[in-house]
């Protein structure tokens, strides 16, 4: 795949063993919360790998050391809804991170993006931002979630996601290619209403525990 540079598979076992009870069709959806949750702590340690440091000086109860402390801010932006399921265990690893949340779907009816909520944090021109979300399917609510960020000139972006489409990433990181992808799984299909195939199934239906599609499909 094009632009593989820009893609990072996090194969970790603990995280594709997560990742096999995410697919269970029998998961309930507090356990689908929970596992969510999870994962997102895990993809949390990927997506700050690089992320800059600096010695400090610090008194230990027996003697005084210099450790290191990151010095680099986040904003973490989920997409709306099912996005949100990710940042609690982003969170709690990073609980300095400001928020942001976009709404945003994909419209068959009039076969674009539509977007309904958008509220960015102060400080996010210059900032590095995760882009939360479950799953890349079709790639057209991710491609225009971080378009619409590219307009207040933030930092670095990153898409951390648990599924991803192939075709799908292959759009998004064409129209973006700056952007690293954060994933567990590069899926190789959707189907014809734009769901990952084989996938989790609807995202924000089994985090909810809601029946029926959501208005347009997952990312």
């Amino acid at each position: 795949m094009k632009h593989d540079k820009n893609i990072h598979i996090i194969d970790h076992p603990l995280a594709q063993d997560k990742l096999w009870h995410l697919r269970n069709k029998a998961t309930t959806p507090d356990n689908f919360r929970r596992l969510i949750s999870e994962i997102s702590q895990i993809l949390a340690y990927e997506v700050t790998r690089d992320f800059k440091t600096k010695g400090f000086k610090v008194e230990t109860p027996l003697k005084a050391t210099t450790g290191l402390k990151i010095v680099e801010n986040l904003s973490l932006v989920p997409i709306m809804r099912a996005g949100q399921a990710m940042l609690e265990g982003m969170l709690s690893l990073l609980p300095y991170c400001t928020v942001g949340h976009i709404g945003i779907y994909r419209d068959k009816f009039v076969n674009n993006t539509v977007e309904y909520y958008f509220r960015l944090p102060k400080n996010i021109k210059g900032t590095r931002v995760a882009v939360l979300d479950p799953l890349l399917a079709t790639g057209d609510t991710a491609i225009a979630a971080i378009s619409r960020l590219k307009e207040y000139n933030t930092g670095p972006i990153m898409f951390v996601t648990i599924l991803a489409a192939k075709t799908g990433l292959e759009r998004f990181l064409k129209a973006h290619p700056d952007v690293h992808v954060y994933t567990l799984s590069v899926e190789p299909d959707v189907n014809t209403e734009g769901y990952i195939l084989p996938g989790i199934g609807d995202a924000g239906d089994r985090i909810y525990g809601t029946f029926g599609a959501e208005v347009g499909a997952e990312a």
